[in-house]
């Protein structure tokens, strides 16, 4: 999981993949921290996004290293946690979305994978794939 999480801050963004009825939606993401041993990632509650994680929390998540012509891609399932210490530790690590959502508010929504299947590819080697 460390090597995930390492992956996906050294690219920044990355792109997560849900599902509205039967139409693919994708779009970019930039938070990923560990907390409790658990990867997590956040948005808003308000977003169309955290309506399509309710109703099918399967997602997929690309990043790509261009630098290095790696990219990984993650299945997952996402569980929201509505602890404070939870939704504090992720916007101590991104202050810059502080100015968004707070704790305590109704709004800021964390999600962390279980189930997870990560896989890094390259066009040079083998795939690898990594659990948690």
């Amino acid at each position: 999981m460390k090597e995930v999480y390492e992956f996906l801050k050294q690219c920044g963004d990355y792109f997560i993949a849900t599902v509205e009825g039967d139409q693919p939606r994708v779009r970019p993401f930039g938070t990923a921290v560990i907390f409790e041993n658990k990867l997590y990632i956040q948005t808003g509650k308000r977003k169309n996004v955290a309506r399509q994680i309710a109703a099918n929390p399967k997602i997929e998540i690309c990043a790509y290293d261009k630098a290095n012509g790696v990219w990984l891609r993650i299945s997952a399932i996402v569980v929201p946690d509505e602890r404070i210490e939870a939704k504090q530790f992720m916007l101590d690590q991104y202050p810059s979305l502080k100015s968004m959502y707070s704790a305590a508010d109704d709004n800021t929504l964390v999600l962390f994978l279980k189930e997870a299947a990560a896989t890094f590819n390259s066009f040079s080697g083998e795939p690898k794939t990594v659990k948690f």
